[in-house]
This record gives structure tokens, C-alpha cells and sequence, in this order.
């Protein structure tokens, strides 16, 4: 019997696809099966139950529907992930950017500039951070860094075109990015956070790189050092925002005030409520 002789419908189609992965432990099935049918399709999400499927789409999306019910990342499926204003593309080799980082954009949005601001996104991975913050302070002079060669293929290819300035530094050397020193009106980073021997999702474990995962016995190896490098780097005033992991976020005020160099650190919390960034401000 073909498929047009079963009538089979986009709706059965993703209701069976949302089946699959809720058995395989995927989080969100439903969203990522839509999903999925919206990149096959090739057309918009709300498009996409109103489209009669035929044999092509549904070899095609079964296949997809397989792979992630391995727990191979939906962003490596489709091949991109979005990102607060803008979308980047990623694949293995580069840590995909999360939801949760969004809470820190907004804060560093809301904040005050000046006419010109310098902005050092470090640990930058697709270049996600950076470039949302370019496409949204259009006057800003923008600086990505990271040390990995896959995620910087990434990073260049993401911000190609653009103003982003991209380099490969690494955050734990000495005098990194030293021409900036006093020069910077926001530092913000994502660094790899997660204490070592944690357990993890498969999409996590098994297709991020731990170089972007890992920080130390207790997640804190890069952040400590990091917390030295915002104090050279920004100017007085000049803003910090710092991710960590949910359970090292009193450590990582601890980190900035043990510098001297900044006042009003605070720990902030992601929209579910979750201890998810640190912010510090360079003092005068």
C-alpha cells in the first residue's frame, strides 16, 4: 500500500516520530520531532502539519528521528542552533550553545555602553555569545576567543562577514589578550565549568567536546584563573559576566572578590531559577 493510498497524515507522521523519542529518553519529543519535520520540509514550524508527506520526506525524516533517538544532538541534525537574536552553525567538535546562556546575554543587554564599546567574549566555542552581542550593540568592537581549531572553524565560519574579531588565545596563558589590558568595557564568558567525573546526558557525554565541558576536579580551574584576567583586562566600570556550573556559584564570587579588583559581585539565576552567572564590576 503506497502512502497516499493510507493517507497517512504529517500529524500521524510526528506523533509517531514523538513516540519513538520519548521511548528513547529524549527530553523533549514532540518539540524536537516538529523540529525535525520543519528541516526536512524545509519550511516553518507552523507550516509543517498542514503538509501531506510522501515517500521521500518520510525515509528521510525516520532516518533523522533514528539518529536522535540514539541521542545524537537535534542541533547536529539539523546542523544549526539558535541562539538568543540569531542562529549558529554547529556539528561535532563544538559545544552548542544552550538556552540557559540566554539569562546572561539579557543581563549584559541591559546594561548601560558607551558610544563604542570593546566586548571580549573568552572561551567563545561557535561564537555564539559573540555574535549575538554584535548583531545587538552595532557599534560595539567585538573580540572572540577560544583554543580549540574545531570550535574556531566554527567561529569563523559563524561570524564571517561580520565585525567579530576572532583569535585563538588561550584564557590560561600568561598575558592573554594583553594589547586589550585596560581597554575592555565588557568581559563575558562560558567557560568549560563542569566538575570532572560528573555524569551527563548522552547528547552531552558522547558529542560535546570535553575540552568545552570539564573544569577541573571541582569546575573551577578555568574561572579561578579567569577571575585575574577580567581584573586586567577591563577598564574601571567595565562589566563582567561569568557562567558556572549550579552547584559552584558561591565559589565563583569567591573567585572575583579574592582579586580585590571588583565590586557588586552577584550570583544570578537562570529563568527556572537556577544559580547560572556571577557578574562583577571592574572597580575604579
Amino acid at each position: 500500500m503506497t502512502v497516499a493510498e493510507r493517507r497517512v497524515t504529517m500529524r500521524q507522521v510526528i506523533a509517531e516520530a514523538a513516540d519513538v523519542l520519548a521511548a528513547a529518553g529524549v527530553g523533549s519529543p514532540r518539540v524536537d520531532a516538529e523540529l525535525l519535520a520543519t528541516h526536512v520540509a524545509g519550511i516553518d514550524r507552523w507550516r509543517v502539519a498542514f503538509l501531506e508527506p510522501d515517500t521521500e520526506f518520510e525515509t528521510r525524516y525516520r532516518g533523522l528521528v533514528a539518529q536522535r533517538a540514539q541521542r545524537v544532538p537535534l542541533q547536529h541534525l539539523t546542523g544549526t542552533a539558535a541562539f538568543g537574536p540569531i542562529a549558529v552553525q554547529v556539528g561535532p567538535g563544538v559545544f552548542v550553545p544552550r538556552p540557559e546562556t540566554e539569562s546572561l546575554l539579557e543581563w549584559v543587554l541591559a546594561q548601560s555602553f558607551s558610544s563604542a564599546p570593546v566586548i571580549v567574549d573568552l572561551c567563545t566555542g561557535s561564537g555564539a555569545l559573540a555574535l549575538a552581542l554584535a548583531h545587538s550593540v552595532t557599534n560595539a568592537r567585538v573580540v572572540a576567543v577560544d583554543d580549540s581549531d574545531e570550535a574556531l572553524a566554527y567561529a569563523r565560519r559563524n561570524t564571517a562577514g561580520t565585525t567579530v574579531e576572532v583569535r585563538r588565545a588561550d584564557v590560561m596563558s600568561a598575558g592573554v589578550l594583553d594589547d586589550l589590558d585596560a581597554a575592555v568595557d565588557v568581559l563575558v564568558c562560558n567557560p568549560p565549568y563542569i566538575p570532572d567525573g560528573s555524569e551527563l546526558e548522552p547528547e552531552v557525554a558522547q558529542h560535546d567536546p570535553a575540552h568545552a565541558l570539564f573544569g577541573g576536579p571541582d569546575g573551577m580551574t578555568i574561572i579561578d584563573s579567569l577571575a585575574g584576567v577580567a581584573a586586567r583586562l577591563l577598564k574601571p566600570g567595565g562589566i563582567c559576566a561569568v557562567e558556572h556550573d549550579d552547584t559552584t556559584s558561591q565559589h565563583t564570587v569567591d573567585a572575583f572578590v579574592r582579586t580585590g579588583d571588583f565590586v557588586d559581585v552577584t550570583a544570578r539565576h537562570d529563568l527556572a531559577g537556577r544559580p547560572r552567572f556571577v557578574t562583577a564590576v571592574r572597580a575604579g
